[in-house]
């Protein structure tokens, strides 16, 4: 599974991208915050604020319940504001 990170996400975790491959119990969006938030305290710290992040898998939003699978691309950026 390719991992993409965006603004804090990325200044937090301290890498922009990654290659992972989840345990086979994470089927679903939430379950993959768990287990990356359990992977250090960096990544702990990036999704700490789980509820602002927004998630995109292979390029389109999704909710917590969406499923990923091993070859997925799964993004992770806060909210966007401009003008």
């Amino acid at each position: 599974m390719k991992l993409l990170y965006f603004a804090w996400v990325r200044t937090n975790i301290g890498k922009a991208e990654e290659e992972l491959s989840p345990p086979p119990q994470v089927r679903n969006v939430e379950q993959l915050l768990n287990w990356l938030a359990e992977r250090g305290p960096n990544y702990a710290a990036a999704l700490d604020r789980r509820n602002m992040i927004k998630v995109a898998v292979n390029q389109e939003y999704v909710d917590a319940d969406a499923l990923v699978a091993p070859g997925d691309e799964v993004a992770l950026f806060p909210p966007v504001t401009g003008g």
